[in-house]
C-alpha cells in the first residue's frame, strides 16, 4: 500500500534581498534536499509572471516534494534547517498537501507520483501538475499559443489557485491548479474550445521532449497567501 503524499510550497519573496537570496537557492538547497530523510523526489521550480507568462517572475518561487509518507513531510517542515531558512527570507509561504489520484508520462526520465491507496471519497477538491520539456525547435509556436490556450482559466470561478513553474524558464514548464470539483476540471479540459484547439495542436505538431500530467486529491492547505483563501475542509 502506497502511503506516499506529494507537498508543493510557494514561497514570496518582495525585497530585493530576498530576492536574491532566494535565485541563489535554485543552486544551494540541492545539497541539504538530496539528504532528506523519506524525500523520493523534489525539484526547485521558479515562477512565471501571471497567466503563464515565459517572463520570470523573481518573487515567487515553489518547492515540489514527493515524500515515501506524511511523518516524512511533518519531519521536514517542522525541523529542518534548510525549511527554517527558507521561513526566515520569505514573507509568505502556502503548502498544498496532496495525494496522487493519476499520474501519467515522464518527469526526468521517470514518474515519481504512485496512485495512493487512502483517497477520501467526500473530498471534492482536485489539483494538477501538468509539466513539459518543450523542443527548441518549436518554442516560437508554443509561447505564440499560450495566450489564446489560457483565455478561459481568467475568471474561471471554479478555479480557486493557479500558477505557471518550471524548472527553467522558456524551456521546461509546469502548471499547478487547484479547482472546486473534478467536474469543473473536466469541463475546462474537454469543453473549453480553446484549450481544446491547444491539445489537438499539441498532439498534431509534437512540442514535447518530455510531458507528465498528474491529478491529485488535495486533503491539506498550510500558510497565507495574497488574494487566496483556503476551503475551510482543507485548513
Amino acid at each position: 500500500m502506497s502511503q506516499q503524499i506529494t507537498t508543493l510550497t510557494f514561497f514570496k519573496y518582495p525585497s530585493f534581498k530576498q530576492k536574491v537570496w532566494a535565485f541563489g537557492m535554485m543552486q544551494f538547497a540541492h545539497g541539504p534536499l538530496k539528504k532528506t530523510a523519506g524525500l523520493e523526489f523534489y525539484k526547485l521550480l521558479g515562477s512565471g509572471k501571471e497567466n503563464f507568462d515565459p517572463k520570470p517572475d523573481w518573487s515567487v518561487y515553489g518547492l515540489l516534494q514527493v515524500w515515501e509518507n506524511e511523518e516524512s513531510a511533518k519531519s521536514f517542515f517542522a525541523n529542518s534547517k534548510l525549511y527554517s531558512r527558507y521561513l526566515k527570507h520569505s514573507s509568505n509561504q502556502l503548502t498544498f498537501y496532496m495525494k496522487c489520484v493519476k499520474a501519467r508520462g515522464l518527469w526526468s526520465k521517470k514518474n515519481p507520483f504512485e496512485t495512493s491507496d487512502s483517497l477520501n471519497e467526500d473530498n471534492k477538491y482536485i489539483s494538477v501538475i501538468t509539466r513539459a520539456t518543450i523542443k527548441l525547435s518549436k518554442l516560437k509556436i508554443f509561447w505564440n499559443a499560450v495566450p489564446t490556450s489560457q483565455l478561459d482559466l481568467i475568471d474561471n470561478p471554479n478555479l480557486l489557485f493557479t500558477a505557471g513553474v518550471g524548472e527553467r524558464p522558456v524551456t521546461q514548464m509546469a502548471t499547478f491548479s487547484l479547482w472546486n470539483d473534478a467536474r469543473a476540471l473536466k469541463k475546462f479540459a474537454y469543453r473549453s474550445q480553446n484549450h481544446r484547439h491547444a491539445v489537438q495542436q499539441t498532439q498534431a505538431l509534437q512540442w514535447y521532449k518530455e510531458e507528465l500530467f498528474t491529478r491529485f486529491q488535495p486533503y491539506k492547505i498550510k500558510g497565507t497567501w495574497a488574494d487566496f483563501e483556503i476551503p475551510q475542509s482543507l485548513k
